[in-house]
């Protein structure tokens, strides 16, 4: 089953995790757990069990949902195996703690946690004494255990941009209790690039990454080596602002105009009123994610994701079209706001 020195061969792993999606996939949380105690007891490295067996499943978890493979009940009761599976890997590994202290949280919206409770699992195979606060923690209480506990450093992740604005205050409170920040997950933006310019010390890309960063040069000593970026003080202009405030007006407005813009609408039942209202509020959520970070990709990266989601669900582009421009038609007098609707809109497909 193993090669030489413990990792998994390449035909076996997948064939492992083979098995193990269909465990998953099956809501299997004993036999999951029983092939994580055998790779263990087998010579597995624990690292490689979390990376490449959990971690990459629930990748793929996410990837059946959104071609609509998996339903939202299925993905759910995945990463709750995936969550199990994880635990009896705790649960049978210890590592004395030779670092320091870390402080692992999810930023306040974010809700999901896996991916955090993975690298929490990697740092306290490295040596680290990991306090790990689970998902979506408020600032507030972030920067309260800060101050009881006095941490190493502290991991912040944030799976999707819409959380930038809670991840950006959380990152300027940490650095004002005078603690570094490391950041992760995708919402961070392709290669961390909006981490640096939200104040983060650093960005990683990977738990095993955000391993090997802390272990060889971090915790900073000197937090001067690490000044704010210009600009910093405050991103979110008066659009964000305005479009903020108005995001109960904006959603409301606009489902009141669809069975006007697009007639079909007019026989949908209460569930897809309330999913179709759900969409519009990602529309606004995201839209103010751009315009806070002043960056178009985060809205037409959202949108092109969106457009495979719908289709994959039978829904034509022409019903996200029309949720875009319901949202533009009320932003008319915020150039910013409708030059990204614009871009996002050239960039569906053909009618």
């Amino acid at each position: 089953m193993t090669a030489p020195g413990g990792t998994i061969t390449p035909a076996v792993s997948g064939a492992i995790a083979g098995h193990y999606l269909g465990l998953v996939a099956d809501g299997d949380e004993l036999g999951a757990t029983e092939l994580v105690d055998d790779l263990l007891k087998d010579g597995v490295p624990a690292q490689r069990v979390i990376v490449d067996l959990i971690g990459a499943t629930q990748a793929r978890v996410g990837d059946l949902w959104a071609a609509n493979q998996w339903s939202v009940a299925r993905e759910h009761a995945a990463t709750a195996v995936g969550e199990r599976a994880l635990a009896a890997v705790a649960a049978r590994t210890t590592t004395p703690t030779a670092r320091g202290r870390i402080a692992l949280a999810c930023v306040d919206g974010e809700w999901h946690g896996l991916p955090a409770r993975m690298l929490a699992e990697l740092l306290r195979l490295d040596g680290w004494r990991v306090d790990f606060l689970g998902a979506s923690v408020p600032g507030r209480h972030l920067i309260t255990h800060l101050h009881q506990t006095g941490p190493d450093a502290v991991a912040l992740s944030c799976m999707i941009p819409t959380r930038l604005p809670r991840a950006h205050a959380a990152i300027t409170a940490c650095r004002s209790a005078g603690v570094p920040v490391i950041a992760g997950g995708r919402g961070f933006g392709p290669g961390g690039r909006w981490a640096e310019r939200l104040g983060a010390h650093a960005w990683a890309a990977s738990g095993e990454e955000a391993v090997t960063l802390l272990a060889d040069r971090w915790p900073p000593r000197n937090m001067t080596d690490f000044p704010l970026p210009d600009g910093e003080a405050f991103i979110g202009d008066e659009e964000y602002t305005h479009l903020v405030r108005s995001r109960p007006q904006l959603i409301a407005t606009a489902m009141d105009r669809l069975p006007v813009a697009y007639p079909p609408a007019h026989d949908y039942d209460d569930a897809q009123l309330e999913a179709t209202t759900d969409d519009m509020g990602h529309i606004a959520d995201f839209l103010a994610a751009a315009l806070y970070i002043g960056e178009q990709t985060i809205f037409t990266d959202f949108t092109e994701w969106t457009t495979y989601v719908l289709q994959s669900r039978g829904v034509p582009p022409t019903a996200l079209r029309i949720g875009l421009g319901l949202i533009r038609d009320q932003l008319v007098d915020f150039p910013t706001a409708t030059s990204m609707l614009d871009a996002a809109l050239a960039g569906l497909p053909a009618r």
